[in-house]
Formats: structure tokens, sequence, C-alpha cells
């Protein structure tokens, strides 16, 4: 068996952990261990093939040749899966945290009480880790719920470690990578692995349709036409009585996901022409993802509507924005994994989504674990069902990849289809109700002035199907719900039991059927303004967007018009978030789909609740081009009475539903955390100081407790003490960065006393100088290194600028074996002064800088010997092992006591009922020895404070790299030999 080195720092943490899952678990006085599933040790000499690997987009006629091999990925993922006893258990948490007679209804789990349950064992984590690092990896982070590794290598690792080829491929006019062949993976962790992940750029699809270049406008003062303005929405489905009420979504966080920076400014104009309070959403930005500066066409304007629409159904909710950054290997997915490992937000709405022949197995698997954690937790996911009808996976009648017949194919889209999943579908108005003499529905324009909300009342609804206008328009495509029969999953119970409580047919009683709901999507009846700088959104001629209110500018009266269930969904995310406050569910309800169903099946409630959508189709209409027949015969699913396969079990009376929802039991007061940098641009290296507050949804007194910080996804700082300050308490923490680009940094209040739990976030920016063209390459190669055990030694690096390349270089680099090096001391002659390995380049001069070596393990324990370079030493395994380690604090009980007092309180908890009082008392006691145990500790390397031992004699290799600070696709990597004798 591999094994990790063992140091007091690397255990104190681990232990640590132990500790506060154990703090903060309910009703148990010992923690759980997963048991471990690694038996053998883990060895490139006996692999196993991972089944359901292969991206079906990577196809042989689509190859483009083989991606480079020094070329940098980063953010790979490997997944773990669960045992078979952990996957019953989770099933049976899911189902007891829905029902309200169970002890645990409503009891969510925080991430680390997941893992304690439901995530690898530690151990088998490091022999993966070791592994990992033996093939040349490095890595970025570990899942707080232990599910999954995060690393970055070379292509030419990735194709080493996993026995395959990564090669381009041009599909559909685009560039993109994948594995060529199915991954291998060693066979001793095989069973534990359900995937690995970001080793493709295909990305999932945004789910709107903008109508661009239009001038008419909201019952516009020139020409009385009709579209949705947010107060319209607030009128149709009856949101008044709770917006207005008060139930606005204060204390709940909805995290919209994306897969693009955005312009504030878009959200703000947008807030100022609809007449709301402007409220800015909070920009996280996922760790390591690229720069979170950069925006994608076609992504942008989707998270603007999101953004916007969501914010305007709950305008007191707190909005954070979760989005990947430039890296291709990253997207909308990985936000949803951060926001549900981070345990940010209550709610998540995204509308993205792949029809399900496009997710391979393995992506599948992983993504559902991720999903059903986010449920264990209390978060709602809430996912657009797609534009395209019953065909989800059509994308254009030129491309052949998908093959034309796929394309025609009857499809679901994912993440929709999940059962852990509430899928949105789409209806609109008819052509009858959108007209502009239409005084029924909407008020008439009689001053010449634009009437921002003109909907005067619920306006009857049909399925969405914008085809056949389409074709009259010499305009066709697919324009129409998104919605059928799943060929993934199973039919949950919820929805069998809705068919077996109100005598329907179930359309295919063994398989989940989508959408949940619907609410309109038409972008052609009526359509939404929202406001985007997307300039691929915007029609020709277009000058931009919401400069004078919804208008384009005082002088372009063009509007942003879009529809599509991208709308749906953020929408349906606000009105949960307003329910949620009306019914006091401060923390979230996890996967409401069993409440939605079982309320549907009451008659009475139904009727009042529920507008039910009857006619309509999502027949595909578009033509020979896109349908299978020119009738639609094969491609078609009907509105009806009840729940159906285009409109679910249609939209709803947000009063009514919220009226018939039964309200939380509890009286714990709801909390928000809000989070604010000194500097949101730090330096290099630089301290910053971050100041968490934590309020009060409702009264004056302050919320006591502590906070925990989780910097980057890295290792959880717990224990920070609040200080009262007013209705708020406030904690501060400092920490500084090591590399340049996004950071992610999430504050957790961790109660006490009558409050609830909640989670805030932000992204601070360090800045780095580049030109953003040119080359870097390392000419020659360093020098290799010869270094007697226990002295130190040099290699001369020089960087060799090309194609007018300026910026700064940011040098890192991984050994052979990590392991054995765990005591070496190094640090970078560099030319910022902090001897991390920055190094300036300026013009098209060589640059020389030194990498020392010293084997004298001694020297760098406590970090405090200076050497030649004038820099403090580092240790290999306490840089690797976390960038942001907590300091050291005086005063700390033995780690030694405390642990042993746990196990004690457990051991009498569990066996004799007439001892569980003492062993609560012993645990209390325990658990106070052990929190002044943690929060810091030695990086000294050296065990049970005596003399570290030395790097061991032999030849190592060292893979250099060097990476631009701001734009990863400049890099370069070389290799070199260390040998000590």
């Amino acid at each position: 068996m591999i094994t990790m080195l063992a140091t007091p720092g690397r255990n104190q943490l681990r232990i640590c952990a132990l500790v506060a899952a154990f703090a903060t678990s309910a009703g148990a006085f010992a923690a759980q261990t997963p048991a471990p599933r690694i038996q053998s040790e883990i060895s490139s000499s006996a692999m196993s093939t991972l089944k359901g690997s292969l991206h079906p987009q990577a196809q042989p006629q689509f190859d483009a040749g083989r991606m480079p091999s020094n070329t940098r990925l980063n953010g790979m993922t490997i997944v773990f899966n669960r045992s078979a006893a952990q996957q019953a258990d989770l099933q049976g948490l899911l189902k007891a945290q829905q029902d309200p007679n169970s002890p645990l209804y409503h009891q969510w789990l925080t991430p680390q009480q997941f893992a304690a349950r439901f995530g690898m064992n530690q151990a088998d984590l490091d022999s993966v880790e070791q592994w990992l690092q033996q093939q040349g990896f490095s890595i970025d982070s570990v899942a707080r719920s232990r599910t999954f590794i995060r690393f970055s290598g070379t292509v030419g690792e990735a194709e080493l470690a996993f026995q395959t080829q990564m090669h381009y491929y041009n599909v559909q006019g685009a560039k993109h990578f994948a594995p060529a062949t199915a991954l291998s993976i060693p066979t001793a962790m095989a069973p534990t692995v359900a995937a690995i992940t970001n080793l493709s750029d295909f990305r999932p699809r945004a789910q709107y349709i903008p109508r661009k270049g239009l001038k008419p406008a909201f019952t516009s003062g020139q020409t009385g036409n009709d579209f949705f303005a947010p107060g319209d929405i607030w009128t149709a489905y009856d949101m008044k009585p709770l917006v207005n009420g008060g139930s606005n979504g204060l204390g709940q966080t909805i995290v919209v996901a994306g897969q693009s920076y955005i312009s504030v400014s878009d959200i703000e104009n947008f807030q100022n022409a609809a007449g709301l309070t402007v409220k800015d959403p909070t920009l996280v930005l996922v760790p390591n993802s690229g720069d979170g500066t950069t925006t994608s066409a076609g992504d942008e304007g989707e998270s603007d509507l999101d953004l916007e629409w969501s914010g305007a159904m709950a305008p007191g909710a707190t909005i954070d924005f979760v989005y990947s950054g430039n890296n291709p290997s990253y997207s909308v997915f990985d936000a949803i994994t951060y926001a549900v490992d981070s345990n940010l937000g209550n709610i998540i709405t995204v509308s993205y989504g792949l029809c399900e022949t496009e997710l391979t197995p393995s992506e599948e698997t992983s993504f559902e674990a991720i999903l059903s954690q986010g449920a264990t937790q209390g978060q709602t996911v809430i996912a657009a069902s797609g534009d395209e009808g019953s065909t989800a996976c059509f994308q254009s009648p030129t491309t052949t990849n998908p093959t034309l017949a796929i394309q025609e194919a009857l499809a679901v889209n994912y993440p929709a289809s999940s059962q852990y999943v509430t899928g949105v579908g789409g209806t609109e108005i008819t052509a009858a109700n959108d007209a502009n003499s239409n005084s029924t529905y909407w008020d008439t324009e009689t001053s010449g002035t634009d009437i921002v909300n003109s909907v005067k009342q619920y306006i009857p609804e049909v399925a969405w199907n914008d085809e056949a206008y389409l074709i009259s328009q010499s305009a066709p495509g697919l324009s129409a719900s998104g919605g059928g029969v799943s060929s993934l999953f199973t039919q949950p119970s919820w929805q069998s039991s809705y068919f077996t409580a109100t005598g329907e047919t179930n359309p295919a009683s063994s398989h989940r059927l989508v959408p949940d709901v619907a609410f309109y999507s038409s972008p052609s009846f009526a359509g939404y303004l929202y406001c985007t700088s997307d300039q691929s959104d915007w029609g020709q001629g277009q000058t931009g967007s919401c400069g004078s209110g919804f208008r384009a500018s005082s002088s372009d009266e063009t509007l942003s018009v879009a529809g599509g269930t991208s709308f749906a969904a953020p929408i349906f995310a606000g009105m949960l978030a307003d329910l949620n406050q009306k019914a006091g569910f401060n923390t979230g309800q996890g996967n409401i789909n069993s409440k939605l169903y079982s309320l549907a099946s009451n008659s009475s409630t139904y009727a009042a609740a529920f507008h039910d959508v009857t006619s309509g189709n999502n027949f595909c209409a578009a033509g020979t081009s896109y349908c299978s027949s020119s009738s639609g015969s094969t491609s078609k699913y009907a509105a009806g009475t009840g729940y159906d396969l285009v409109t679910g079990l249609g939209s709803v009376d947000l009063d009514a539903l919220a009226t018939a929802w039964t309200s939380n039991s509890s009286t714990k007061v709801g909390t928000t955390v809000s989070m604010s940098a000194s500097n949101t641009a730090p330096a290099l290296n630089a301290s910053d100081t971050f100041t968490v507050t934590v309020t009060a949804d409702s009264g004056s007194t302050a919320p006591t407790g502590t906070v925990t910080v989780i910097v980057d996804g890295g290792t959880p700082v717990t224990g920070i003490a609040l200080t009262a300050s007013g209705s708020s308490s406030v904690a501060t923490y400092q920490t500084a960065f090591t590399t340049t680009g996004g950071h992610g940094i999430v504050a957790q209040y961790v109660p006490s006393g009558n409050f609830t739990a909640s989670s805030g976030a932000i992204t601070v920016t360090v800045p780095g100088s580049s030109s953003g063209k040119g080359t870097i390459a390392f000419t020659p190669a360093p020098t290799n290194v010869t270094v007697s055990q226990g002295s130190s030694a040099n290699s001369t690096i020089t960087i060799q600028p090309a194609g007018g390349y300026t910026g700064t270089v940011y040098l890192t680099f991984d050994t052979s074996n990590d392991t054995a090096l765990a005591n070496l001391c190094y640090e970078f002659t560099d030319t910022l002064s902090d001897g991390d390995g920055s190094v300036s380049v300026t013009g098209t001069a060589a640059v020389t800088t030194q990498l020392t070596f010293d084997t004298n393990a001694a020297d760098c324990a406590t970090g405090a010997v200076i050497k030649g370079g004038g820099h403090a030493m580092h240790r290999l395994t306490s840089v690797k092992a976390a960038k942001n380690t907590p300091p050291t604090a005086p005063g700390r009980a033995p780690m030694g006591v405390a642990l042993a007092g746990l196990l004690l309180a457990g051991f009498l908890g569990r066996y004799a009922r007439k001892f569980r009082a003492v062993a609560g008392v012993i645990a209390l006691l325990a658990v106070g020895l052990a929190i002044s145990a943690c929060g810091g500790g030695s990086s000294s390397g050296g065990g049970g404070g005596g003399t570290p031992s030395n790097p061991p004699k032999g030849t190592y290799t060292i893979t250099l790299t060097g990476t631009d600070s701001t734009t990863s696709s400049i890099t370069a990597s070389t290799q070199f030999t260390l040998t000590i004798d």
C-alpha cells in the first residue's frame, strides 16, 4: 500500500476536520469514518479501462491532430463513487429529510458531515493523491465532501497516466479537444472512481433565444406592442401579495451558475429600467478556473438574463453568481459543483443543458453524485428543460456530429432530467392575447409614453411552440418547450405516486418525465426584456443595451428581447425564494419535487395553486431539415389535463401555492452572511483582510457563534470568533495569495443559540501584467543539480520570450517522488522578491533566475532560515499541502488528549445507554480541548518535535513549468535532474 509521509501538521489537520464533523453532527458522539475501499497498492503496472469515459463527439472522422505534449491542463478532476452501503444510506437519508414525520425532516448536512458519512476514507484519498503526484501532477484541491480531487499537469503527463492520447477535433466549425480513446486507471483504485473530468472542452449549451434588433416595445409609446418586464410577471403569476407583503426573498441566497464573466452595470441598468432597487450580485469565480474577467459570447448574455430575472422575482434575496473562468476545461457544471461543495446558496438555478446522449456515463454518475449531495444539504436545484421541443439533441441541420438521426430523435436535456432537480419548461400566450388592441390583459398606451409594467391579470397559457410562426416569418428553427421521457433515469416515487393518486395515465411509468413545471418562455409571444453587453445578442446596427431605460440609447430605440426556458428557470428560482421566506424555510428545502407533486395530486389544491396548461404541443414543426418527418408525427408530445410532457404540472399562482405549502415550525432566526475585502486587487503575497458580517434576518439580536473560512476550496479555517456590532456580528480573516488571478473566499456562519447557518462569498483578483501574446521558452534547459546530502546547490533557469511577449511568468515545479522529497527545501531567486518564482519579463531579452535546493531538512523546519537569496526557504510538502494555512497559536491543548476524549465518549455513548449522559460531558470537554489544539500547527515536518529527516540519496526528475500570470495558455515546461549523493 502506498501511503503519504506522516507529518504532525498534516495529521493535525485531519484530526481537526474530524473534530469539526464531530462537533456539528446532530445526535452522535463520535464522527463516522468511511471504511477503506482501496485494498492494494496503487500502481500503473496494473490498469483497467474506465468505462464510459470516451466523449461521444470525439469521433475519428473529426480528428484534427494530437495536442502538444507540453500543453497545460488545469483543473482535471478525479471523481469518486460511493460504496453500495453509502448509496443505500444516502437514499434513505434523502427520503427521511423530506418526510415531515421523520426526526430527520429538513435536518440538512454540512459538507463536512457529508464527507464523514458519504465521502472517501482519508487514507484512500492520500493514496490517490500520492499516485497522482508520482505521475507528475500537482494537487489543486480536495473536495470538502471528500468526493473528488482536482489536479493539474501537462497533456503528456495525462496521456501517460491514463494511457490515452489527447487530440483536437473540429466540430460544428469550432476546435475542441478530448481524449481519443477511453481512459485507463490503476486497477487498485478502479472500483472507487466514477469519472475523470475536465479533460475535454465540450460545454453545456445556454437555453435562450435572442430576438435581435427589436424596436417595438412593452406596451410601446410607438407601436403598442407588448413585452414582459418584471412587474408583468409579478401580476401574471400572483406574486404581488408576497413581494409587496415583505416576502421578497430576504434571507435566501440564490446561486446563478454560469460560465462567463459579466458586467455588473448590465444588472444595474436592468434594475433601474424595471423600477427595482439596485442590488449587485456577488461574483464568485470557481478557483483555478482561469481568468475571471473574460467574457464569452452567448454565455455572457445567458448569465445576464439569469441574474436579472432571478433577482427581479426576489428583490430581497442575495444573488451569488458562481461562474467558471476562461479555462476551456471548466464549465457551468464546475460552477454548480463548487456551489454544492462550498454549500453556497439554498437555491441554485442553471439555464444550461446537454441532451442525455451527449453526456458520457461517467459524467452522468459523477454529476448525479454532486446533485444528490446538494439535496442532503438543503439546496434546491432548478434547471431549464430546453428550447428544442421534444428533440433536445438538435443543434444544426448542417452538422454531422452528432448525426442528423441522433439530433432528430426524441430526447430530453440534463440536468433537468435528474431526479434531484426541478426541471422547468415553457409556455406562451396566444397571438390573440398578445395583440396591441387586447385591453383585457394589457394596459393600452394613450399618451405616447412607454408603459413598463402593463399586464393587468393572469394571461392564459398554451404550450410554447413557435415553430410554425417562425416558418411564416421565413425564419425556420426549433423554438418550443423541452420535454419528454428520460433515457437515463428511472421514474422517482414522487412522480409515480402522483399518477396513482390522480388516476392519470402515466406516459412512461418506468422513466423520469420532464419537465415538472413551466412558465412563459416564448421569444415571440410576448418575449422578455433584458440588458446585456453581449454583442452576439445584438441586432445589426444596434449601438448598446439599456442605455436609456430598456432602450439602447436616447437615439437608438432598439430593445434587447429574448425567450426560452432560460427565463422560466430563474423566474421560478426567485419565486421559490419568496415562498421559502414566507414559509420560514431559512435553510432551504432541498429537493422540492415531492412537495410539488404531492400538492398537485390534491384536486382542490391543484385548481387553486396551479395553472393547468391543456392545449398546444412541442411537436417538431420546423420542416424536414429539423424534423424526422414534415408532420412531426414522430417527434411530439401534446399538452393535456393534469401532468403532460410539455408543461409538466403547469405554471403556478404563487400566493395560492405559498398558502398551500406547509410552513416550517422552527422558530430559529435566519441569517445572512456578507463579505468585504480590504483590497479586492491585492498584490502578490501581500496580506489582505476579509471582513465577514453576519446579520439576523429579523429582530435586533446579533447572531452568536463562529465563522469558517475556505480559500480557493482548500482546508477550512474553523472557529473564527464573531464580535457583536449592533444587530450584526463581525469576524475578520487575513491571508495572502501566492498566485495571480482570481481567488474565491467562502465564509460559513456556524451558529449557536436560536440562529440558522448561512454562507457568503467574495472573489478577489491578484493582478498580473501580460501582453497577452507571444510565447515563452526555457532556453537552454535548466542546469542539472548534484548536491551532497545535507547541503544546497542551484539550478540556473533562463526564460526566453518571443513574439513580443511581456509579462510576469509564474514558475512552479513538480518532482518524480514527492514522498521521498517531502523535506526538500527550496527557494527561487526571482524578480518580485518573494522567493516563490514570479519573474518579470520585459522586451525580447532573456531573463535568468535560480532555483536553490537545500537538502538539509532542518533549514526549513520553521520556514525562518534565510539563505543567500534573501528569502525564507519553503518545504516541498508544506507548500503542496495547502496554500493558506492558519498561523500557529500559542497555548494549544495536546491533540492526543482531545482525541482520546472523543474516542472514550464515542465508546461510552455507543455501548451503554446509562453512560450516554457522561459521554456527552466527556465529548464536550474533548471538543473544547480539540478546538484548542486546532487552528494552527507547526510546519516543521519533524516527528514529535525531533529533527526531521533529510531527503534520501538518489536521482529525481524535476518538471519545471512557467505560466503567464494572466494568460494561462502562454506556458512552457521543461525537465532537469536533481541528484542527491
